[in-house]
């Protein structure tokens, strides 16, 4: 009798023994599995976030230039003007000096409209060709004058339209040309000189 409780004794400390070993290599196994997910996920995740902070910075420090360049450059553009009145006195003047008219369409919130006015002002070259063949004028859009009566006159106010586009009449106001992709202009950052040059000679009066 003795000999069979100490059997099954030793059978249930020897289950029990089994069991508590089972219980701690489970959690030993879950323990590294945790450790190895913590360690994987978050690196990748990190990874992303630097990825976004770096693009997040680099946004934010290219808005801060254009904005810096933006504040230097000439203002060529008043939402106020009387557009109408204004071409119409521009197209008086072209007749009596036998010139050719360019409309600059665009406005003082973009940068690449103040771009152009002060690469033409600022170049001899192109400033002396447009001086020589044209009577110059910047035709204001913006949220607070979109001077869509005016715009009418010459192009499609529904489509979209990207700016500075370049509107060209002769000295009686008749419109021989639109420019609506201006950026076949561009070089880089700013503008082709040659190219610039180019539109302005082609579209200058016929001797």
């Amino acid at each position: 009798m003795v000999l069979f409780l100490l059997a099954i004794s030793i059978n249930f400390f020897y289950f029990y023994v089994m069991k508590k070993l089972s219980i701690i290599a489970f959690l030993g196994l879950s323990a590294i599995a945790f450790s190895q997910e913590t360690k994987n996920v978050p690196e990748g995740r990190e990874k992303d976030k630097t990825l976004l902070v770096k693009t997040d910075h680099a946004e934010l420090d290219a808005k801060k230039k254009a904005g810096e360049e933006k504040a230097k450059l000439p203002k060529p553009y008043d939402p106020k003007a009387n557009a109408e009145a204004d071409i119409n006195k521009v197209i008086a003047k072209a007749k009596k000096e036998g010139k050719n008219i360019i409309i600059q369409a665009g406005g003082n919130w973009c940068i690449w409209c103040l771009r152009f006015n002060n690469f033409v002002q600022s170049t001899p070259e192109l400033k002396e060709t447009v001086d020589k063949n044209y009577v110059y004028y910047h035709l204001n859009y913006s949220p607070d004058n979109k001077n869509e009566k005016v715009f009418s006159k010459y192009v499609n106010i529904k489509e979209e339209l990207g700016y500075p586009f370049f509107i060209v009449l002769d000295k009686n106001g008749k419109m021989i040309h639109v420019l609506k992709d201006s950026s076949v202009l561009e070089e880089g950052k700013g503008y082709s000189k040659e190219k610039v040059k180019e539109f302005f000679t082609q579209w200058a009066p016929k001797s």
